[in-house]
């Protein structure tokens, strides 16, 4: 194992965190148990399993020398000890309830930034698992790969072999200087636009206290499990894509909380950040986060659930049709012309600037289509869950994993106390729309 410099972008993670804010993504994998020992058997095999998965090993060091003063580099740890990130806890009659409280807890920083959290459950008949994974360390596709490394062995496809990129000279070839030119100038565009975009995207927006309260550090989580049979059939009815409708279905998730709270929906549309992975797949080598994203008015004043839909449709087609290069959900991109003392300096500064750039976070996370299972037993549910910035009070992460769609809901729990509420809301969205479908 070698030692690689973070990329920009995870340098900027690795730096926007803050205790009240820690930057991990997660997913809450619940198993069927073939006995009521399989919890403590799952703890047992993922410390022996992690031991040999070299991405588990690598911890993040901050680098201070001259030349790259700021940045941090990727470096595997000589005294790595499974036994320090996997653990397992007594039975919980609440997966969720007691997720909410490790998701509170940042990663210890001096070690390789992973969790994994084994919970029994009380009735014997199953447990879960919480990964933890600071998002400086992998992101979504990333995470999933680590996590997959230690679970039953499964038939995955060979990774595409990567292209090598020729050795950089240290004077850029003359020849090239044209097009090192319109790419400067290129970017120099591109980061106009974005910031452009960034600045109108704030105007003449109501969103909602409930969405924007001052962060507290503490979290709850919940998940609903829908039928991905009954996603299609709206699809197919209405049009668009799979994930038209699961935006769709926050949009009015967040209407039915809003009005039930006493809040109130009218004139409210908030801003979602639609995260938009860059790297292909199959890379083989998935190490470093490439994303940008999508930001859009979710239409939470609208009362009509296809009326909504169609609005989520037309706005995702336009997004597309422009491009993750553009636009306020571009920003991201950013981050490549940021210098490391820079990202180093600013990144407290970007953490409490995410309420001016959206509302909610609403990110889909692949799974593979095949069965996972650890120790024999099978996964039946996996609920992700996104990191929580700064004076934003609620995370939406969907993934579809066997037939079934699970949204994880990450959210602040003091402003937040009704999540059981949302959840519940999100179930009687997807009905709203089924039954506006017709027979």
């Amino acid at each position: 194992m070698t030692s690689d410099q973070l990329a920009p972008l995870d340098l900027a993670f690795w730096n926007i965190e803050s205790d009240l804010h820690p930057m991990h993504l997660a997913a809450l994998g619940v198993f069927t148990a073939h006995s009521p020992t399989a919890g403590a058997h799952a703890a047992d095999l993922l410390a022996a399993r992690a031991a040999a998965v070299p991405g588990l090993r690598m911890r993040i060091r901050d680098v201070w020398q001259p030349l790259s003063f700021g940045s941090a580099t990727r470096e595997p740890d000589a005294g790595f000890d499974p036994l320090h990130h996997v653990r397992l806890h007594a039975p919980a009659a609440d997966f969720h309830e007691v997720a909410g409280r490790l998701m509170e807890r940042p990663l210890e920083r001096d070690r390789p930034p992973w969790e994994a959290h084994v919970l029994p459950g009380e009735d014997g008949e199953s447990f879960a698992v919480l990964f933890k994974f600071h998002h400086a360390l992998a992101d979504g596709l990333r995470a999933l790969a680590l996590a997959a490394a230690v679970m039953d062995p499964i038939d995955m496809p060979p990774p595409r072999p990567r292209p090598q990129e020729p050795p950089r000279a240290l004077v850029p070839d003359v020849r090239r200087l044209p097009g090192l030119l319109r790419g400067a100038l290129s970017d120099v565009g591109r980061a106009l636009d974005i910031g452009a975009s960034v600045a109108l995207s704030g105007v003449a927006v109501r969103s909602s206290p409930a969405l924007t309260a001052e962060s507290t550090g503490t979290r709850r989580t919940a998940g609903v499990v829908v039928d991905l049979d009954d996603v299609h059939l709206v699809r197919k009815t209405v049009g668009g894509t799979v994930n038209d409708v699961l935006i769709a279905v926050v949009a009015g998730a967040l209407r039915r909380w809003l009005d039930e709270r006493g809040d109130g929906s009218e004139g409210v549309a908030p801003r979602a950040l639609i995260p938009v992975s860059k790297r292909r797949p199959r890379s083989a080598h998935p190490q470093g986060n490439r994303l940008s994203g999508y930001l859009m008015r979710l239409p939470v004043h609208d009362p009509d659930p296809l009326s909504r839909l169609r609005t989520v449709r037309s706005a995702m087609d336009r997004k597309k049709d422009a491009g993750p290069n553009r636009g306020a959900g571009a920003v991201a991109l950013l981050a490549d012309h940021v210098p490391a003392l820079g990202h180093r300096l600013g990144g407290p500064l970007v953490g409490q600037a995410a309420r001016l750039w959206f509302d909610i976070l609403v990110t889909s996370v692949p799974l593979p289509s095949l069965g996972l299972k650890l120790g024999g037993n099978p996964v039946t549910e996996v609920y992700p869950f996104a990191p929580l910035a700064r004076g934003q009070s609620l995370a939406v992460a969907i993934s579809t994993y066997r037939g079934s769609v699970h949204y994880g809901l990450v959210a602040d729990a003091e402003a937040v106390p009704d999540l059981d509420r949302f959840a519940r809301a999100v179930s009687e969205e997807v009905e709203a729309l089924i039954t506006a479908c017709g027979p």
